[in-house]
């Protein structure tokens, strides 16, 4: 199995429950074990394939009265009361991740550490019968994470490696990366990108600069996404959408030209990106989200942005993010256009789910029955016509009116989202702001807080790879991964 990279995530909660426990207040290291899902990296996948991300799921706190030794500079507990634990990991084809503490804000792995590490993971693999990557992490005081992967070595050791990046999808986005930004070396700003440091600080420039974005849909919403992100020097933008060019997108797909007629609308986009030559990397793929390689590979960014208006599409994206533990940003405009030259209304809703929180579905952005009528229309065209016809189902809105203007000033709401998630600026806390809707034709700004978790979603956080991938029928004829 490839080592190249390994990337680790967490959820908003979990890295706040985490904290409550390694850090009771008394100044002394405490430690927690984590059962981890995975998206496993394979060579088959191109260059992208040994790229792999352990994605937290469940926690079991080290209780400290368990503890042999509690000091401020280690933490010494016995094995064998958690030998059930690494039995869980087996059963359901998960990772062990070990998490201490650093109180005194240490940023590295010391001796002691070292020491611990090599004699836990040769027993987790042992135990578990899984060479890797398992992992161990350390938390600062400030909440920062760095991490190892664990791996077996081949002769009855273990074999550590750097976690390159340590995300957190709560109300505000952590992505804490091995090198420049957790040893301060944040080096030189592009030129491009001077006035956006002026703005957001050269921390947040270069955590922008190693930020993966995928963003499914390129047309109305997603055209002014792209390029806004581009703009401010996101490392890679993850491109999808199945459709052509067509005349009728010339007023809102930004970049496109009527020579770009039957062109595929990736391509386009992806074309204007590397046009403007700002260290950008873009792939883009040409294809419907409701395919299991590219389920897989949206899986691998950092953040997903939603720029489509299809319900089973939006559904599918809230899924993508809690098995991966991703934070997603829905983008949705609806005008309404009486038919006769006016306009009844001009809205819009950013919405920010981050994992275990609630959905879009809980929210009311659709019904259940809207999202029923979507599965069967895509599924089985005929059968759909035929119940719509006999009203046993309703009507999914197909060719609303779309306007440049309108559709870039909702991308644009979405965008500084996600800035102000990865910088925080706001007067109040972004947890006040997880649905922000605009209605242009009253002149309202309507911004609410997260409200109950999904329960249904809730129970996914971070089950990585699963068969069928995503626990949804239509995958399991391409997605063969373990079960968690």
């Amino acid at each position: 199995m490839s080592t190249s990279s390994v990337s680790l995530r967490f959820s908003g909660r979990q890295h706040s429950a985490l904290y409550d426990h390694l850090f009771p207040g008394d100044g002394n290291e405490a430690v927690a074990l984590v059962l981890c899902g995975r998206r496993i990296g394979d060579a088959d996948e191109g260059p992208w394939g040994s790229r792999h991300v352990l994605t937290a799921r469940d926690i079991i706190p080290v209780p400290y009265d368990l503890c042999h030794e509690r000091t401020p500079v280690l933490v010494s507990w016995p094995v064998e009361p958690f030998l059930d634990v690494f039995d869980r990991a087996e059963r359901r084809g998960l990772a062990v991740l070990k998490v201490h503490s650093h109180p005194g804000g240490y940023r590295a792995f010391s001796e002691t550490d070292d020491a611990s590490d090599a004699d836990l993971f040769p027993s987790v693999m042992g135990r578990t019968d899984d060479p890797g990557p398992h992992a161990s992490a350390v938390m600062l005081p400030g909440g920062e994470v760095f991490a190892r992967a664990a791996y077996d070595d081949g002769e009855g050791g273990a074999r550590f490696v750097p976690v390159e990046s340590v995300l957190v999808a709560g109300d505000d986005l952590w992505v804490f990366h091995r090198d420049a930004v957790c040893d301060g070396a944040l080096g030189r700003v592009a030129g491009f990108a001077e006035r956006t440091a002026q703005a957001f600080g050269v921390g947040t420039t270069a955590a922008l600069s190693r930020l993966s974005v995928a963003v499914v849909g390129a047309s109305g919403t997603g055209s002014p996404v792209v390029e806004m992100l581009a703009r401010l020097g996101v490392g890679e933008i993850i491109l999808v959408d199945p459709d052509l060019v067509e005349e009728r997108n010339l007023n809102r797909i930004l970049n496109a030209t009527r020579a770009d007629i039957g062109r595929p609308k990736v391509e386009v986009l992806a074309d204007a990106v590397r046009r403007m030559d700002l260290g950008t990397r873009v792939v883009p793929i040409q294809s419907s989200l409701f395919d299991a390689d590219v389920v897989r590979r949206v899986a691998l960014a950092d953040v997903l942005f939603g720029c489509v208006d299809s319900v089973d599409g939006r559904d599918l994206m809230n899924r993508i993010a809690t098995h991966y533990a991703l934070p997603y940003l829905d983008v949705g405009v609806r005008l309404d256009a009486d038919g006769q030259g006016g306009v009844d209304g001009v809205h819009g809703t950013v919405h920010y789910l981050q994992p275990g929180g609630s959905s879009l579905l809980s929210r009311g952005a659709y019904s259940a029955t809207a999202l029923q009528a979507a599965h069967l229309r895509r599924a089985d065209p005929e059968l759909y016509e035929s119940q719509l016809e006999e009203k046993y189902v309703i009507g999914v809105q197909e060719g609303s009116p779309a306007v440049v203007s309108v559709n870039t000033f909702y991308a644009s709401l979405a965008v500084n989202e996600l800035l102000a998630r990865l910088h925080p600026f706001r007067d109040d806390d972004n947890r006040k702001f997880a649905r922000n809707g605009i209605s242009l034709s009253q002149s309202r700004f309507l911004s609410d807080a997260d409200g109950e978790p999904d329960v249904a979603l809730a129970k996914l956080v971070g089950r990585g790879d699963t068969s069928p991938l995503l626990g949804m029928p239509e995958f399991s004829a391409t997605a063969t991964r373990r079960a968690a």
